[in-house]
């Protein structure tokens, strides 16, 4: 039994991180699953991802840098789909990384581009076809 059920995210805003995550997460085939006064579920292939905000702030960004979570990857489709993502990220705020190494930054035979929100998080968006 291998498999991700779900991971949940703390977030400072819920309404600034439903904007922020919405675009993406629905570019890449997640549907909203619910949404409530302070946080949001999308889900795709069983899997889901919750959003809620945090009761123990410590700054209103997440720090990617520091323990806890890094980034999250996502199958991007094929490798024009992932460009195209890459491509649209700008104008809903999220800015791609590692330009200058895209698409390979992961490697020659990884065919991927990361991209980080207005909030601090970071995705993989990642060529699986």
């Amino acid at each position: 039994m291998s498999g991700l059920h779900h991971v949940e995210i703390w977030v400072a805003d819920a309404a600034d991180a439903r904007e922020e995550w919405t675009w993406l997460l629905e570019r890449l085939g997640w549907l909203l699953d619910a949404a409530w006064d302070g946080g949001f579920t999308f889900v795709s292939d069983g899997a889901y991802l919750t959003f809620t905000e945090s009761p123990n702030l410590v700054g209103h960004l997440h720090d990617r840098r520091r323990p806890g979570l890094n980034h999250l990857a996502f199958e991007g489709g094929t490798k024009e789909e992932v460009d195209a993502v890459i491509a649209a990220a700008p104008a809903h705020r999220w800015a791609p990384l590692y330009s200058e190494r895209y698409p390979h930054a992961g490697g020659p035979d990884h065919y991927a581009g990361w991209i980080e929100g207005p909030g601090g998080f970071k995705a993989e968006i990642v060529a699986t076809a």
